[in-house]
């Protein structure tokens, strides 16, 4: 359901709304916040209302509203706020308007405005979501969730430079969490095609001949938009962009569209020429950091995929090649570590490697942090959990594998791996019947998991059954 504007509201409401404006601008604010709910209550698209409403809310409040210690308290409890979350989902029109009355007593909490932008969002209402994402955002600009929302709709229905903006230093607070990488590309991808004139275009405004000044422009438009390119269209847009470049050598975007499509067309020292180009122009960017690390591994990938199986050192080119793509991402991963070390997301990256190389006390210690990471939680008791198995201490990986399966409320796959873990550390101690106990869940539920089937049968011959 698109917002509506003043022209697209029925008479009715209008009149109704100038009248709730005009209470505003004369300070009547309880008589304005009072007409223009009820307006919103029919037509809860209409945006300019609710940019009336807000004010008269916050002038209501004044400068220093928000409320005391008590109204903090319970902010997140607010049985109000509990039922908007509850049917923020399935009935998001309702849901917004159990925040909004929230938010016409406290406009000033940032929980209420969570939960409205939710809603609005669900309701398709962008512009209304950034008008409460803007509010939270001001006031908790760290908070990951919110600012992501917030460029997000930025981006595609607000300021996509501004989203850019936001995306980027999200990416570098946060450089291993992959969805912000796509993001902040989507958001300059939106960008330039906004200032392109195409996002007008695909509105039904304006036309190709406005954009485009020849039919070979086009061509390349559309190539350049493929996401699965063919090798002579990549070689041919490597070409057009480098005899760009001699034209533009400040065009730092078009050095680093180079380098993709070399390492899309797996010409990986091409591609890392351009890349450390681009490293040595600009600031630290965790994204291009990120890129150049994985180009350098494909092309590790790509040498062990050239080797000759019959050559007579064949196992051993292998094996040393091997041995350095893991150092390479260890030493690699390690000091992305020292640049970002709040990003907890590195940490759990670092603790995998470690554990794969063997180094468990190494391993223990990332993990130890990246368990504070509510995304990387239950991964990181899991990886911990084994590395005190792997050192022998049965007891301490039965309680972490418990207590991580106290937070795991989804049987899914991960579910199946923490139970089978909890199973195997309790056989460890002896605990044959507790071992048994977590295998059975997994075998009423997959026969075929693992070794689940061989364990529960022999289990039920040793008793006789």
């Amino acid at each position: 359901m698109p917002e509506k504007s003043l022209q697209e509201v029925p008479r009715t409401w209008r009149e109704q709304y100038e009248k709730g404006r005009l209470a505003f601008e004369k300070n009547n604010l309880d008589y304005a916040i009072s007409i223009l709910s009820k307006v919103l209550e029919q037509e809860p698209a209409f945006y300019e209302c609710r940019e009336v409403l807000r004010a008269s809310q916050f002038k209501k409040a004044g400068s220093g509203g928000g409320g005391g210690f008590f109204r903090k308290i319970i902010s997140h409890t607010s049985p109000k706020l509990l039922q908007a979350q509850t049917t923020l989902r399935n009935k998001p029109l309702e849901a917004m308007a159990v925040a909004e009355q929230v938010l016409s007593v406290d406009p000033n909490n940032l929980h209420a405005h969570k939960v409205f932008a939710d809603a609005a969002l669900a309701a398709d209402f962008p512009k209304t979501a950034i008008l409460s994402l803007e509010i939270v955002f001001k006031q908790a600009p760290k908070d990951r969730d919110v600012a992501f929302k917030l460029a997000t709709a930025l981006s595609h229905h607000g300021d996509p430079d501004r989203a850019e903006r936001i995306l980027s230093d999200l990416a570098s607070a946060y450089p291993s969490d992959p969805e912000l990488t796509q993001a902040l590309k989507d958001a300059s991808a939106n960008r330039t095609m906004t200032e392109g004139g195409y996002g007008a275009l695909a509105g039904g405004q304006g036309s190709y001949r406005d954009i485009l000044k020849d039919e070979k422009k086009s061509v390349s438009l559309e190539q350049e938009q493929r996401e699965h390119k063919s090798e002579d269209v990549k070689l041919r847009l490597i070409g057009e962009y480098e005899e760009r470049l001699k034209n533009e050598p400040q065009n730092l975007r078009l050095v680093r569209s180079i380098a993709e499509l070399y390492a899309e067309n797996k010409d990986f020292d091409r591609a890392l020429e351009y890349y450390e180009r681009l490293a040595g122009t600009q600031a630290a960017d965790p994204s291009l950091e990120s890129a150049i690390a994985e180009t350098r591994v494909k092309k590790l990938d790509q040498r062990m995929a050239q080797l000759d199986p019959k050559a007579p050192d064949a196992a051993e080119q292998m094996a040393k090649l091997q041995a350095e793509k893991k150092e390479f991402l260890l030493t690699e991963c390690r000091s992305r570590v020292e640049r970002y070390p709040n990003d907890l997301g590195l940490h759990f990256e670092l603790g995998q490697l470690l554990y794969e190389a063997g180094r468990i006390g190494e391993a223990i210690a990332e993990f130890q942090k990246a368990q504070n990471n509510p995304h990387k939680r239950i991964s990181a008791l899991a990886y911990l959990g084994r590395c005190f198995g792997r050192r022998g201490m049965s007891d301490l990986a039965v309680r972490t594998f418990q207590n991580a399966l106290k937070e795991k409320l989804t049987f899914d796959d991960e579910k199946k791996e923490l139970i089978y873990d909890l199973g195997c550390a309790l056989e460890k101690m002896g605990n044959r019947e507790g071992a048994i106990e977590q295998f059975k869940l997994i075998y009423e539920t997959d026969i075929g998991y693992r070794d689940v089937s061989a364990k529960v049968d022999a289990y039920y011959t040793s008793q006789g059954g």
